[in-house]
């Protein structure tokens, strides 16, 4: 649920005369581990008996003297008034502020104030019970508004911000930034503790994936993310850390920060695979990493380069030599995006000039969707380009204008990027892409450049593109890639490409089944009989032995499983791999384990569309503002409740969904009070 600053200052708006909160919604926060106190707000207790005001002078008792006998304090909320103060000020205050308390059949004493609220979660309050406001709800809703948003604790030390909740309502009391920092610390513990528990429960292997970013503090940080396949067929996805690499951040670094992690959450010993930025000392650090777990002996390890990254350094390649041409429209572009009556004008000669269809705003970013859109822009619209550009001459000048020549190079760039164009949408849709798509996809891309016809202005820029995907295809073109390729239905041996079909992978492939899928899976579905259970005769019933015999006939024709599978036709290339894999996981129970474990190989570090589109420069300006205090639990934390873990404090969980009803009953109550008191 999206929440912000408005919805925040409209549901608490006028709370206090009728209050709604639930206390037992909030877990208690102890001010000997924080260091603070809860908000100050005290308690309302109803009695069966009311009691009726009979005279003024029983305000009284619900307000102190001072020590010094010139000023009286309320009981409830702590506000001073002077000794002087007529007792039908102090019933108005009590009227108006603490709504009830004539109803109270004790005296509040000032030890009730504050009391903390209880960790119970998701109690439902007893019927005609009078409630009473506490703004640490508040305050917790104001925590997950910061998650939501990525947003550092100190933004609510900003004193518009407080002194904007004070004119709403002067009794809000909004926590220091050091408790909500404190408060941020032990959410992301107790979360924390709750992924490293689901992890241990994961059967299958897991793959991780890297990405790394400086920020504004010049601190260099790295993600670990975890991917696996669940049971039941369904990709499962978790943020395990953001950690703070020390400097000088090379291999050594990386590694040592990497092993950490993954022992934390010990799955060292289950990680299959490691997608990695393409960085030299990403390399380093992953080679590192194979070799300290090949020489455990706990199983394949294999690294592999990012081809979202590849591809977008290819693509830089392409686009240098147009940079200037791209340049030009990108600021007509954004001047289109600017005036409402320039873009009406561009939509109107489009359609007069049959040049396409157009939305607004048009993506005007430094990235792959900007900018090729830009060349889109001339090898569709070029003359309604240069009309808009003509009709408004004196405020743009004629430096958009675009010559014969650069509209021909925009052109021929645009032809030779195409394919580009149609992979990275198919790379970006499918989400995650397998790995065996991918490679079949930048197989494609490396025929297109070698048999393209290219002027020579633009043969430096193909050559150095070659190089890079030859390099690309160097480091995947090996056993493992080959595994994770033929079990993907819709590809299997007949759409591998030429240069990781090979028979020799194919043998090495059917002997890592044998080796590792065969045996321990088909002991695990015999009700716990062993291999070596099978062959020891021992002292067994007659009828366990017939049991046995049929258990060896099946293991029998068990070996066919991956033979059978690749002599079956290929699965359309639209079909739901995972889908596909959960249908079909009773024919091949033993090679459907080794695909729910290779098919969670990732082919790219980060979401494709993070890198190709507009989005990931709001995520990359988040990432480079976020203070080093604030980035590893507020980056985490919103990871994990996005993927379907509660928050929670020291434990308990917090009850967002009842808070917010709450709140929303609150909002209507009070708009209905505000009805009920205009006058007829």
């Amino acid at each position: 649920m999206e929440w912000n600053a408005n919805n925040t200052f409209k549901t608490y708006k006028d709370m206090e005369p009728k209050a709604m909160m639930d206390m037992a919604l909030i877990p208690n926060i102890d001010p000997i581990d924080i260091g603070l106190g809860s908000s100050e707000k005290g308690s309302v207790v109803p009695t069966s008996k009311p009691r009726k005001k009979t005279m003024t002078s029983v305000y009284l008792k619900y307000f102190e003297t001072a020590p010094d006998g010139k000023t009286r304090r309320c009981k409830f909320c702590g506000q001073s008034y002077s000794i002087a103060t007529a007792t039908g000020n102090l019933g108005r205050h009590l009227s108006n502020r603490h709504p009830g308390y004539d109803k109270t059949g004790d005296v509040v004493t000032t030890s009730s104030v504050p009391q903390p609220t209880t960790p119970v979660i998701k109690k439902s309050q007893p019927q005609g019970r009078v409630t009473q406001v506490d703004y640490d709800h508040l305050n917790w809703l104001l925590i997950k508004w910061l998650i939501l948003a990525s947003l550092p604790p100190s933004t609510l030390e900003e004193r518009w911000l407080a002194n904007s909740f004070k004119f709403l309502n002067p009794s809000i009391q909004l926590w220091p930034g050091e408790k909500y920092k404190a408060v941020f610390r032990e959410v992301f513990r107790s979360m924390r503790e709750d992924v490293r528990v689901s992890l241990e429960q994961v059967s299958s292997k897991v793959s991780v994936t890297l990405d790394f970013w400086t920020s504004y503090e010049q601190i260099f940080y790295m993600s670990v993310t975890c991917q696996w396949i669940d049971e039941n067929w369904s990709f499962q996805k978790v943020l395990l850390e953001i950690c703070q690499v020390p400097y000088p951040c090379t291999g050594s670094e990386i590694y040592n920060s990497l092993v950490k992690v993954l022992k934390m959450y010990n799955i060292e010993n289950k990680v299959l695979s490691c997608t990695h930025d393409n960085s030299q000392n990403a390399i380093h650090a992953c080679h590192t990493l194979k070799e300290d777990l090949d020489g455990q002996k706990v199983g394949p390890f294999c690294y592999i380069p990012c081809a979202a990254h590849t591809l977008s350094l290819i693509i830089d390649d392409a686009l240098r030599t147009t940079k200037p041409v791209i340049a030009k429209v990108r600021e007509f572009v954004q001047e289109l995006n600017a005036c409402l009556d320039m873009s009406e004008d561009f939509i109107q000669l489009t359609t007069a000039y049959q040049e396409g269809s157009w939305q607004f705003p048009l993506d005007a970013s430094a990235r792959w969707s900007g900018n090729y859109q830009m060349l889109d822009l001339v090898h569709k619209a070029a003359k309604s380009m240069d009309a808009v550009v003509r009709k408004n001459e004196e405020m743009l000048g004629s430096r958009m204008l675009l010559n014969g020549a650069e509209k021909n190079v925009a052109n021929i760039v645009h032809n030779y990027l195409e394919p580009f164009y149609k992979v990275i949408n198919e790379i970006c849709v499918n989400n995650p892409p397998t790995i065996g798509m991918v490679i079949v996809y930048m197989d494609h891309i490396s025929d297109t450049i070698a048999t393209r016809q290219t002027p020579d202005w633009l043969k430096s820029a193909a050559e150095d593109m070659a190089k890079k995907l030859r390099s690309y295809n160097n480091q995947v073109c090996n056993i493992f890639i080959y595994m994770t390729a033929i079990l993907d239905p819709r590809i299997k041996c007949e759409l591998i490409p030429e240069s990781l079909n090979s028979e020799n992978y194919l043998e090495e492939a059917r002997a890592h089944f044998m080796r590792n899928y065969y045996t321990s899976h088909f002991s695990s579905m015999t009700s716990g009989y062993s291999a070596q259970d099978i062959e020891d005769g021992g002292s067994v019933s007659f009828a366990e032995e017939i049991a046995r015999k049929k258990r060896r006939a099946s293991m029998s024709n068990a070996t066919d499983e991956l033979t059978q599978y690749l002599s079956e036709s290929p699965a359309p290339t639209k079909t739901d791999v995972l889908e596909w894999w959960k249908v079909n996981s009773t024919r091949y129970p033993r090679l459907s384990a080794m695909a729910r474990d290779f098919l969670a190989v990732q082919a790219t570090s980060v979401k494709p569309e993070e890198l190709f589109c507009s989005k990931g420069d709001e995520m990359d300006k988040q990432r480079f503002c976020m203070p080093h205090d604030s980035t590893q639990a507020i980056l985490c934390i919103k990871s994990w409740t996005q993927g379907g873990l509660k928050l929670k404090y020291k434990s308990t969980e917090i009850d967002y969904e009842r808070l917010m009803e709450l709140a929303a009953a609150a909002a209507a109550d009070n708009i209905s009070a505000g009805f009920d008191k205009k006058p007829k």
